[in-house]
Formats: C-alpha cells, sequence, structure tokens
C-alpha cells in the first residue's frame, strides 16, 4: 500500500510540474512602417492590374512558440513555418479580384536583419509582387487571476483559477512593393473560453492556442477580402 501511495504521489508531482510556454508576441504593425510624415504623404500607390500578391507574416524579434519560430534579427523577425494557415486560406487569397497570384516569402529570401517594411518590400520584389499582405498575430492568456504575457512559463497543474481564455488577434496590413503606400489595415480577434483543468497537458493548451489563431487568421481573410474589393475599385 505504500508503494502504491508513493507511485501515485509521485505520479501527481511529475503532473503538477508539467509547464507550458506562451508563445512569443506579434509586432505593432506601426512600428515598422517608419513615423516621416511627410514621407508618408508622399507616397503614391503603382501597382500593377491584375496584381501578384506576396504574403509575410512577421513577430516581434525572437518570437517562438510550442510549434513555431522565426527568422531575421533587428526590430521584428518573418515566421515561415505555417502552423495556422492552409493552402486553401491561400487559394481563397488568389480568387479575389484582380489578383494574377499569390506567393508567400519564404525564409530563403528574408534579410538576416529587419528594421522596417521596406526590408519586406525588398524580399517582395525578388518574387515579382506588386503588393505585400503583411500580417501580426498577437495571442494572449489569461486566467480570472491573471494576465499571463508572452514567452511566460505556466505551471499547468498550478493554473490558479477555473476559468482559462485565450485572445488571438491577427492585425494586417497591404502595401505597394514600389513606394510603399499603405492601401488599408484591419485586425480581427478570436478566443477560445475553457475550464483550466481541460488545460492539463501541454498538447492541449498548445491546441486552443491553434484554434485561436486560426479563427483569427480565417476571420482576418473576409476583412482582406473586403479591404481588397475597395482597393480595386479606387485604384484599379
Amino acid at each position: 500500500m505504500k508503494r502504491l501511495a508513493l507511485i501515485a504521489l509521485a505520479a501527481s508531482l511529475l503532473a503538477a510540474c508539467s509547464t507550458y510556454t506562451t508563445p512569443g508576441a506579434g509586432v505593432p504593425l506601426g512600428s515598422i512602417v517608419g513615423t516621416d510624415v511627410a514621407e508618408a504623404m508622399a507616397r503614391e500607390p503603382a501597382a500593377v492590374f491584375p496584381s501578384r500578391m506576396a504574403v509575410v507574416r512577421v513577430a516581434a524579434p525572437g518570437y517562438q512558440s510550442y510549434s513555431n519560430s522565426a527568422v531575421g534579427a533587428g526590430a521584428f523577425s518573418v515566421v515561415t513555418t505555417r502552423d495556422i494557415e492552409t493552402d486553401e486560406n491561400f487559394e481563397r487569397l488568389g480568387r479575389m479580384p484582380q489578383i494574377a497570384a499569390v506567393a508567400p516569402v519564404s525564409r530563403l529570401l528574408v534579410p538576416a536583419t529587419l528594421n522596417n517594411v521596406a526590408d519586406l518590400r525588398a524580399s517582395a520584389a525578388q518574387l515579382r509582387a506588386d503588393v505585400i499582405l503583411i500580417y501580426t498575430i498577437d495571442t494572449r492568456f489569461r486566467t480570472e487571476s491573471a494576465e499571463l504575457g508572452p514567452l511566460q512559463t505556466i505551471a499547468l497543474g498550478f493554473l490558479p483559477s477555473r476559468k482559462a481564455i485565450v485572445t488571438a488577434t491577427c492585425a494586417f496590413m497591404i502595401v505597394d512593393v514600389r513606394t510603399g503606400f499603405i492601401y488599408g489595415t484591419g485586425e480581427t480577434t478570436a478566443m477560445q473560453d475553457q475550464r483550466t483543468n481541460v488545460w492539463g497537458t501541454e498538447n492541449a493548451i498548445e491546441a486552443a492556442r491553434l484554434r485561436a489563431e486560426r479563427q483569427a487568421f480565417e476571420d482576418g481573410l473576409g476583412e482582406i477580402e473586403k479591404l481588397w474589393a475597395s482597393v480595386v475599385r479606387e485604384h484599379g
């Protein structure tokens, strides 16, 4: 009986010691476009229609998640591994009016140092793109008693609440590759609300994160379609 009790105690302690590290943050898109007002006012749209669209996901410097990591150093990083995006998502973008082709920016084209949007435009130019869709995913974890920030380790056996919430926000902008003119911006948010006892393992909490991020991105696609339709009406 003592042996069984010790085994049970050891098992409970191991479960209590299970941890999960929250993902890195997204990056405020306004912080990477520059702040020179005169320069911003001087930019003009120059995209050719039908347009080739490059697509890139950005994040805070040194971004890491349970299943992903970013490349590039400097003011921000680029996430090139698809853990929330699907081929169908990119096909959906390709079906938008006046889109000739959609091309994700690969890690081979990402500069070693990333200072601002001009670096991404240079990568998109290598793909002969006319416009670039830049988006970021910012995910936050919260319980009834605590806000869990980016890259914070959670001891899953000691979550101090019965309720846990994952909130993912997808922010995006469409930029002219030639001139840096910003055609428009948008933002969508999705939430996963669960009891903390469901978060008993790393895999469980990771699944909640991915569901929230995928939903935010899918909702973002709808807003991107609306924005692009207005771009075509005005400039195409």
